[in-house]
């Protein structure tokens, strides 16, 4: 019997099916991943050590597809440049978030754009332990931002306790993700703003 053209079993083909299962339900248990590749449980370990190897799989998966840009003339600018690629990445599996942030970073492909960002905040004079709180800081603002992007299209009901500032607010609203891109570009402005007021070199 010929065998088969394809493998009916990889890491890679396990990581694509548990993201597809967190895209749609948010969350993959060992179970229903065999299930959804019509396998026994069993067979996923003889690829993978388990759960965290998938989780960090996939977010190996995702941060691949971030285009690393080249330094750009003022530190900042390579700043914000990284945080769009970043958040273009991830939007599209929001869901995901979530299961990341509970994990320890491993993953090389990751450092790539760490690397990046750390050289863009030396470059702008931080001290390594500012380094690492701005960088904290990018990761929060870009992951909540990309989780945004699974919000309702409407967000805020307008509900009698709302007072008139958040009313008038709510009047501008857009849906998403029109709502949700500009309201990035807003926080995006704010955050590194406040960023480059804060360093010692702006070149």
């Amino acid at each position: 019997m010929p065998r088969p053209s394809q493998r009916l079993l990889s890491a890679g083909i396990i990581t694509d099916a548990a993201l597809r299962l967190v895209d749609r339900a948010g969350d993959f248990t060992m179970p229903g991943l065999a299930e959804s590749l019509r396998v026994r449980p069993s067979s996923l370990y003889n690829h993978v050590a388990g759960r965290a190897e998938i989780i960090e799989l996939m977010r190996s998966r995702v941060m691949s597809e971030i285009v690393v840009v080249e330094p750009r003339d003022l530190w900042s600018e390579t700043v914000a440049a990284l945080a769009r690629e970043y958040r273009r990445c991830y939007a599209k599996h929001p869901r995901l978030i979530p299961l990341l942030t509970a994990y320890t970073v491993q993953t090389g492909v990751a450092f790539g754009m760490y690397n990046a960002l750390a050289q863009a905040f030396s470059d702008g004079g931080f001290e390594p332990g500012e380094v690492l709180h701005a960088i904290t800081a990018l990761d929060s603002f870009v992951l909540g931002s990309a989780l945004d992007q699974a919000a309702p299209t409407v967000v805020w009901a307008d509900v009698p306790e709302a007072n008139d500032a958040m009313r008038a607010a709510l009047a501008t609203s857009v849906p998403n993700p029109a709502r949700a891109d500009a309201a990035f570009e807003f926080g995006l402005r704010a955050l590194v703003a406040g960023l480059v007021a804060q360093a010692p070199v702006e070149r």
